[in-house]
């Protein structure tokens, strides 16, 4: 009996030795307190801190070539590597050649998030997102020839907001956005160049409601902001097409001189998702390649 309770206390001991050996390094190192584990992630430092991102580089990158870059931002308490598979886009960078990119959002109680305003109440945290993004851009510039006037940001829901963010404070770097059941904070910019915008939505999304709510901006109010951005006059081209059980409504504003295009695709009793369902026999991915991939920092390319 004796030497089952020495052997019981011996091992008790060595597991709160282990634990405690564990709570003592994440206190220490708290910028490896992630969400989520990335495999094969890449790691930046940002305001002495340690970020991820997840990069996939096509087939066919040639060196001596510049190359675009998409940046696609996960929902709030999502992790670049899930989202990096369910948006399945790597297949598209192969083939229509442009580097992809996956960041990583800070952690917030437990949650990843983004927070797409320079600071105040519309943000999440004080995680200082758009410089992130601005230092992973220059880290890749540093190891690829990439193309500095064709680099395209989307995202989804909150990755969406981000999107939003970078196209109005980041205006100078990034050529054309896509948000995808997203919303865009009020914390706006000035924009230097006609920006080219791309909004999938669904009528039934109960996350961020379509027309609105005391949170966020209705579809309508945010494509009318980029309607104005892009001094937009021409009425609206409207194309409709039933896929399956959904109705998809397209919508196209086009400023006739510049080219520049604020695109709406309106999934009808569509809820809050990436969305699965193919348009014109598209997915999701290659709808939003299709459209930025028009553009660089200038204009129609």
């Amino acid at each position: 009996m004796m030497q089952k309770k020495h052997l019981t206390i011996f091992l008790f001991s060595l597991i709160t030795f282990i634990n405690c050996s564990k709570n003592e390094n994440k206190e220490s190192n708290p910028e490896k307190d992630y969400c989520t584990a990335n495999i094969n992630a890449q790691e930046i430092i940002h305001n002495n801190g340690t970020r991820e991102y997840l990069i996939h580089i096509p087939e066919n990158y040639n060196e001596s070539l510049k190359t675009p870059i998409l940046l696609n931002f996960h929902g709030f308490g999502g992790s670049a590597g899930s989202f990096m598979l369910e948006t399945n886009m790597t297949t598209i960078a192969d083939s229509e050649n442009f580097i992809l990119v996956y960041p990583q959002g800070n952690c917030l109680n437990g949650s990843s998030h983004w927070n797409p305003c320079p600071s105040g109440g519309d943000n999440k945290s004080s995680t200082d997102d758009l410089g992130f993004i601005e230092s992973l851009i220059n880290e890749i510039d540093t190891n690829y020839n990439i193309d500095l006037d064709r680099i395209y940001a989307v995202g989804y829901s909150n990755g969406g907001m981000m999107a939003y963010g970078l196209a109005n404070q980041k205006s100078e770097i990034i050529a054309a956005v896509a948000s995808v059941s997203g919303a865009m904070l009020d914390c706006v910019n000035t924009v230097n160049h006609p920006m080219p915008v791309l909004h999938l939505h669904g009528t039934q999304d109960g996350v961020i409601p379509y027309d609105g709510n005391d949170y966020y901006s209705s579809t309508q109010n945010t494509l009318d902001y980029w309607i104005d951005i892009n001094n937009i006059t021409q009425p609206v081209n409207l194309n409709t097409d039933n896929t399956g059980s959904i109705t998809v409504e397209n919508y196209t504003y086009t400023n006739n001189e510049t080219g520049v295009s604020v695109r709406h695709i309106k999934y009808v009793n569509g809820d809050h998702i990436w969305f699965d369902t193919t348009y014109n026999e598209k997915n999701t991915g290659q709808i939003i390649w299709d459209f930025v991939s028009q553009y660089d920092i200038n204009g129609v390319r």
